[in-house]
């Protein structure tokens, strides 16, 4: 396993649509390993592949199961050509910053829970259904996938002040 290193906006990766994997082979396990590291290193919640400056739609999330104790028990999700088949009608602001947005931190308006099914890292089919932050952070990084940016998506932007702690995908 080893360290990737994470690209900024506005490197033109970002903004370009990721391609369906095909092969699940030692190349891809590598960069799955080397992408949960790179995440935890960081230390961010999620990590889409583009933001390693890989063009193919894979994305790993590492989150509490209990939202409530973040010191708690984490899971981790490896999804390869992830898709959100339902979505919930609620929808909810909530403030997100990311790894490739070094610096500042957004509104978005995110559905509170949604179905995602994809491959896990052996090509056999899963499917999750999340909610709350952890609904956002699968968005988040979906999106990622697809050359959307969570800056997209913002109602407001900003630099947050000394202190303030914001979400980090």
């Amino acid at each position: 396993m080893a360290l990737r290193e994470i690209v900024f906006l506005p490197d033109p990766v970002l903004r370009r649509k990721a391609h369906k994997v095909t092969a699940f082979d030692s190349d891809l396990q590598v960069l799955i390993d080397d992408m949960i590291e790179t995440m935890r290193e960081a230390p961010g919640v999620g990590l889409a592949a583009p933001q390693v400056g890989v063009l193919q739609r894979v994305i790993v999330v590492e989150y509490a199961e209990d939202e409530e104790d973040e010191d708690g028990p984490k899971k981790l999700y490896v999804l390869v050509n992830p898709e959100i088949v339902q979505v919930s009608k609620e929808t909810e602001l909530g403030i997100e910053g990311c790894l490739s947005v070094p610096g500042l931190v957004g509104e978005v308006d995110r559905h509170t829970g949604l179905t995602v099914k994809g491959l896990n890292r052996r090509g056999q089919p899963v499917k999750y259904k999340v909610n709350g932050w952890l609904a956002r952070i699968f968005q988040h990084e979906i999106d990622h996938l697809d050359g959307i940016v969570y800056t997209d998506r913002a109602t407001r932007v900003w630099k947050p002040r000394e202190g303030e702690e914001a979400p980090v995908d």
